[in-house]
């Protein structure tokens, strides 16, 4: 057996666990503690018998990882190292170590909180942070609490958790300061060479198809080169096929989640003798994965991440920017069995401004599915132990999502419908979608479709239409070759779903099962936000029921249908529009039927913008699109005002008939109120601000809206009169002392001021502040005024807060300017002394 640096920490490993349940395990990349540390404990007195269940972030490496342990006992897989997966599982009735995917793990955990027979639970990879390894951590620590503390008699259960790059200080905290323990890090050093500061929407095909052939020319041995996403590598791929061309020596190798196992080992695998391989991957390959011979790296410093958009209520895929940790483990690989060489397509000054660390998925995920499990676990959020506690708003859209899919009941917790989602092991979405689909009679179509929406699309560049996919899924039809991984995936994920809905009854059969519509229902009850209505016939624009919009991106058939329930759809960051990919139409008859629950009835009391006035009807609607509409004659008075006040919050004030001195007024009022929250962090002056005024329509707004129907009726209000009521006595006396509206100077005239500018101005010719020696000042002397000096023509010629040092230092400057602008004026040498006036020149 060859030496690994994780070696030299097992017997302190050993240790820590026998003195603690609790143990964090930092290892860089190559230090073999995914091969080792189970091997290592399995006859650990403590763990008496017990099974090691081991998680891995992705089903290549859990059954990766399950081969690499059995090899290292001369077994096979399914003796004392097995795995279960999504779709596959290998275990036997002696079977010490399980591999599991993190999913796997929360489900078992609901069906068995205390983990029976379960001695240690070890996270692998925990810096990748993914959803399911947070939820079961936080199940796993409040399972063990309840159902396995010293105090109940069980044997313990142990928690290990093992990264590459972790923060490994916050997780002993959240572990009661757990012991950490580091290990070295590569067997081998990594030449990192950098690349050109990459430009921002610069395509990365170019440079990588350079550098790799740099590489293969400059560097023995196999290449990894780390891609974005599959549309990066199926081009990547395509083009290199073209340079490499005759190359026989040379074997590319996609590598990505959505291929099936024996591809994906194709690609992990030592490459043939006397050949190289170029395996183009996502991060599926950053860490878990020895990938053999390989001791080049070529990073894009890319990844491609869902992303929830709690406004938009859907997740999207993101391509960013990875961590300074995630570039480390890239170029790690490269040092795994030998000194290697990682190509860095980008600049040294660049990583240092990338993030320490990835956004965990918590943070940035759809939570519904997490929210569904804390439901059927019988908690909230607040009660259990977390790393980054999931976000409040996108908790409560999860909640509302799930309240649409009638998993709720009156008040808040799961009802039998949503029991039996949370059994099923699939987003709420898929399981409500199965379940009443069964209780329909249709089955069997609803496996079919859960298991393509499951899946990425099996059929690329065939049109947004469902009804493909299903006959290419049934066997109509002839699959493409890079779509039939996908499509036996699809069809066994299929049986799977067949299998989990057996003995769930039968309760409304559909007496025509073999209608078409079937489908665009099924879709609607996991979609019911996404239900979408064309704008104009034949037309490629159409509106969501979440009220977004959407579109096709090109002619498609469609769109000769008026109603969709659209199952894919995306759009690029700023974008207004989502661009639908797959959809099925769908019978607006069946929001009579079957659909019936997602519509609503609403009396509805808004504004008709074309007509200017308020119209009042009765609405049919499914979220935010409208069925059908009837007109009501009454106006409820109390709803009218509310309509009024909406309709003023969505315009903005300037609906309301505002003067330049009413402004003028409320600028006197915030500049009275701003100076004492200075002084005395406390004001008598009321905040009359428009954001202020706005949030408080309803109160001082509401009463005077007796006689507005119209949108033309506002002008007749008068405003300054509502608004002075919310000035009390005596305070428009003292505004009126403390900030005047005017200002007398020394020749008499007597000058608006400015309150709308900060601090507030007094715009006055210079020759009328002669004898004046210091500016003028408001508010009881707390606030002195900015002077906009003006020359005879009223043209600015001098701006100041400091009358003084004007008069002193910069006055002479000025008058012989003016002096010869104007001769015919009165411009004195000291104009301290001089008479001001408001005249060419003081009257004799």
């Amino acid at each position: 057996m060859n030496t690994l640096p994780i070696d030299v920490l097992l017997p302190a490993l050993r240790a820590a666990l026998s003195e603690r349940h609790e143990v964090v395990l930092e290892a860089p990349p190559g230090a073999g503690k995914t091969t080792r540390v189970p091997l290592a404990l399995l006859d650990a007195p403590w763990l008496a018998g017990q099974t090691i269940v081991m998680l891995e972030p992705r089903r290549l490496a859990a059954r990766a990882a399950a081969e690499r342990l059995a090899s290292e006992l001369g077994e096979r897989v399914g003796e004392t190292v097995g795995y279960r997966i999504r779709l596959d599982s290998k275990v036997g009735p002696n079977t010490r170590i399980e591999v599991v995917t993190e999913g796997i793990l929360a489900r078992r955990l609901q069906d068995d909180p205390a983990l029976e027979g379960v001695g240690l639970v070890i996270f692998d990879e925990f810096h990748e942070r993914s959803l399911d390894a947070d939820l079961a951590l936080a199940l796993t620590l409040n399972g063990r609490a309840m159902f396995r503390a010293q105090d109940t008699g069980e044997a313990p259960l142990k928690v290990l958790l093992m990264s590459a790059t972790l923060e490994g200080e916050r997780l002993a905290s959240l572990l009661g300061d757990a012991p950490v323990l580091r290990s070295e890090g590569r067997m081998f050093p990594v030449d990192i060479r950098w690349g050109a500061p990459f430009q921002s929407g610069e395509w990365i095909e170019p440079r990588v198809l350079q550098t790799v052939q740099q590489a293969l020319a400059d560097e023995p041995g196999s290449l990894l080169v780390f891609l974005p996403g599959q549309a990066e590598i199926r081009r990547v791929a395509e083009q290199l096929g073209e340079v490499l061309a005759g190359r026989d020596d040379i074997l590319l190798c996609p590598l990505h989640g959505e291929l099936d196992l024996d591809a994906q080992r194709a690609a992990i695998d030592p490459a043939p003798a006397g050949k190289r391989k170029v395996v183009l991957a996502t991060n599926i390959a950053e860490t878990s994965l020895t990938i053999d011979g390989v001791r080049v790296v070529v990073d894009a410093g890319l990844a491609r991440v869902p992303r929830f958009d709690p406004a938009s209520g859907m997740t999207r895929l993101d391509t960013q920017r990875i961590s300074r940790a995630s570039a480390t483990q890239r170029a790690g690989r490269a040092g795994r069995l030998q000194p290697g060489v990682c190509y860095r397509l980008w600049s040294q000054s660049q990583h240092e401004q990338l993030s320490a660390y990835s956004t965990a998925e918590i943070l940035q995920a759809d939570l519904a599915g997490l929210a569904l499990q804390l439901l059927r676990w019988g908690v909230t959020p607040q009660e259990l132990s977390w790393l980054d506690m999931p976000p409040q708003a996108t908790y409560a859209q999860a909640l509302d999502l799930l309240g649409r899919l009638g998993a709720l009941d009156a008040r808040g917790a799961l009802n039998a419908h949503g029991q039996a989602m949370a059994e099923l092991p699939s987003h709420p979405r898929i399981a409500h979608l199965l379940l009443r689909g069964q209780a329909l009679g249709l089955g069997a179509l609803a496996c079919d479709l859960a298991a393509l929406l499951a899946e990425r699309d099996i059929l690329r560049g065939g049109g947004a239409d469902l009804h493909s996919r299903l006959a290419l899924l049934g066997g109509e039809g002839r699959v493409a070759r890079n779509a039939q991984g996908a499509v036996q995936r699809a069809r066994q994920l299929a049986r799977q779903f067949r299998g989990q809905l057996k003995g769930k009854p039968v309760t409304q059969a559909v007496s025509d099962p073999d209608q078409p519509r079937w489908l665009g229902c099924l879709l609607a009850f996991a979609y019911p936000d996404r239900i979408a209505q064309q704008r104009r016939a034949g037309g490629a624009d159409y509106r969501l029921a979440n009220g977004r919009a959407a579109q096709f991106g090109e002619a498609d058939a469609l769109m000769k249908h008026e109603w969709l329930v659209v199952a894919d759809l995306g759009s690029r960051q700023g974008q207004r529009e989502e661009r639908i990919y797959l959809a099925a139409d769908l019978d607006p008859a069946l929001f009579a039927g079957e659909l019936a629950e997602q519509v609503e009835e609403q009396e509805v009391l808004d504004w008709d913008e074309r007509e200017g006035a308020l119209r009042a009807e009765r609405q049919r609607k499914v979220g935010e699109l409208v069925l059908e509409r009837q007109a009501r004659a009454s106006l409820d008075e109390s709803a009218r005002c509310r309509a009024l006040v909406g309709l003023v919050r969505r315009k903005g004030l300037e609906l309301l008939p505002w003067t330049p001195e009413l402004r003028q007024w409320q600028a006197r009022v915030a500049l009275l109120r701003e100076l004492d929250l200075q002084a005395q962090g406390q004001s008598e002056w009321p905040d009359l601000a428009d954001a202020a005024l706005l949030a408080s329509l309803d109160q001082w707004l509401t009463p005077f809206l007796g006689k507005v129907n119209r949108l033309s009726h506002f002008a007749g209000l008068d405003l300054p009169a509502i608004l002075q009521t919310l000035l009390p006595w005596p305070l428009p006396q003292r505004l009126d002392e403390l900030a005047p509206r005017a200002l007398s100077v020394p020749s008499g005239s007597r000058i608006a001021i400015d309150y709308t500018e900060n601090p507030p101005v007094l715009a006055v010719r210079l020759q009328e502040l002669f004898g004046l020696a210091a500016t003028p000042r408001i508010a009881g002397g707390r606030q002195g005024l900015k002077l906009h000096l003006l020359s005879p023509a009223r043209r600015p010629v001098q701006v100041t807060q400091d009358l003084a040092s004007f008069w002193a230092n910069t006055y002479l400057d000025v008058k012989k300017d003016l002096k010869g602008r104007y001769p015919k004026h009165y411009w004195p040498d000291d104009p301290l002394i001089a008479e001001p006036t408001a005249r060419a020149k003081p009257r004799k």
